[in-house]
């Protein structure tokens, strides 16, 4: 349902029924979110199966990019938009939202820059990492008609649970990746608070915290949950 929310917002946003959402949440249990392209490749059975091995249920999300896990340890940005002509802007909303996460942790007092480090999971061009050597925060967008979604992961930690699940899941899918590459908040700066991370954001998107999901969403996102699910014997 999650994934599912994120899903039924940006398509709400393309048939005009709301024009802007930003969504922040911390997830309810460990994951493994897949791209639809890596469920085509040899090894994703295999890949899937070492996810419920490590107790991490096994999903495909709507935006593009391969594997990620991560726990309750973590936070999820969503940020929804009615736009037409919204595939031409997609470049630019890679550089600006990249450099705004990069400011937030900045702002904590992490060395923050963007851009990906060597071996990185899910690699992309706009991930903000730590020192140049872990990274900290994911990027990634769905673009539909006159709409689209941009979120973001931020680990806060666990980065030592993930890591060797990782490992075994970029391995059985034959994808480049460097178990160093992996990095948290925490790691960075002990003891750090993530509602503090979370005012930083809110502030950074000149936002405030406001009501529940509408009915609708949930309706909606109810009726997609099952486009991300992993259905495997």
């Amino acid at each position: 349902m999650e994934l599912a929310v994120a899903h039924a917002l940006v398509r709400r946003a393309s048939s005009g029924e709301l024009t802007e959402a930003l969504r922040i949440y911390r997830p309810s249990a460990p994951v493994v979110v897949f791209g639809r392209r890596d469920t085509r490749l040899p090894g994703f059975p295999a890949a899937v199966r070492a996810a419920r091995s490590a107790g991490f249920e096994p999903l495909v999300r709507a935006v593009g990019g391969r594997p990620v896990a991560y726990t309750s340890e973590a936070m999820v940005v969503d940020h929804v938009r009615h736009e037409p002509l919204a595939p031409g802007g997609l470049e630019t909303r890679f550089q600006y939202y990249g450099a705004l996460y990069a400011d937030v942790l900045r702002g904590l007092g992490i060395d923050a820059r963007v851009g990906a480090v060597p071996g990185e999971y899910c690699p992309g061009a706009h991930s903000v990492n730590a020192r140049g050597v872990v990274k900290l925060v994911g990027t990634g967008q769905r673009v539909v008609r006159n709409a689209w979604l941009f979120s973001a992961l931020i680990v806060a930690g666990d980065d030592r649970v993930v890591r060797p699940l990782l490992t075994d899941i970029y391995r059985h899918l034959d994808l480049p990746f460097d178990a160093a590459s992996v990095g948290s908040l925490s790691s960075e700066i002990p003891g750090l608070q993530m509602n503090a991370v979370e005012q930083r954001i809110l502030t950074s998107y000149g936002a405030t915290p406001s009501a529940a999901l509408d009915e609708a969403t949930i309706d909606l996102a109810s009726c997609l949950a099952a486009d991300h699910r992993v259905v495997q014997k």
